[in-house]
């Protein structure tokens, strides 16, 4: 693991872009297609904006996320919607999305469905992850049902994610899928999380999901 800090989180949004766009393009000279995974919520936002308008060929990149909230894409809460709003579009818009989630089934009875979708799309070329101060990532959470086994080495590419602090089930890329990846990085903001991250390297996985896939990791801080 190795850590890049930033100056302010403008610069590491448009360095985080470049490396990213950097990473597809070697992906894409070994592959005739390759897979993005990235996460939801407030931090990646920024780097979409400069991601999406790299000159790649993106109809050979498939774009996931790592997890997903079972809600409609149209929600508010879904990450499908702000990956299509805000990586889906300039000359990213030529993009496959790879969906977690299928509007209006139960996640039980989709999983299968939906891991038919993403297997012929693995190994992932390029990852980026979140985390949150509890150190969970992707919804990888911990202390959730079935944590032990979204870790295990051998786990099926994905998990549901249920949490008593969580309004609804979550889809989620399982531990050896995410630690998998060929290329990963990890957006972290604040003192708490860069904190986090430091007690993480001295818990167990089940305590600190992050712990399980930071082999290799690219950590991206600012303050």
């Amino acid at each position: 693991m190795k850590i890049q800090e930033y100056a302010d989180r403008d610069m590491l949004a448009i360095d985080v872009a470049n490396v990213l766009a950097g990473d597809l393009e070697a992906a894409l000279l070994h592959h005739d297609m390759i897979s993005l995974a990235v996460p939801g919520g407030t931090t990646p936002g920024p780097i979409f904006d400069g991601l999406c308008a790299a000159d790649l060929e993106w109809d050979r990149v498939w774009i996931l996320p790592t997890d997903e909230r079972c809600v409609p894409g149209s929600s508010d809460r879904s990450n499908e919607k702000l990956i299509r709003e805000r990586l889906l579009t300039n000359r990213a818009s030529a993009a496959q999305y790879v969906p977690l989630y299928l509007d209006g089934k139960d996640p039980e009875t989709v999983l299968p469905e939906v891991e038919s979708l993403i297997t012929p799309v693995l190994p992932l070329s390029v990852l980026v992850l979140g985390m949150g101060e509890d150190m969970h990532t992707a919804s990888l959470f911990p202390g959730m049902q079935g944590l032990e086994e979204a870790l295990d080495r051998h786990a099926p590419p994905l998990a549901i994610a249920r949490t008593e602090v969580q309004p609804e089930a979550r889809i989620t890329l399982t531990a050896p899928v995410l630690d998998g990846a060929l290329s990963k990085h990890l957006v972290i903001f604040g003192a708490a999380k860069r904190e986090a991250l430091k007690q993480a390297l001295t818990l167990h996985p089940e305590e600190a999901p992050i712990a399980a896939v930071l082999s290799g990791m690219t950590v991206h801080w600012a303050e």
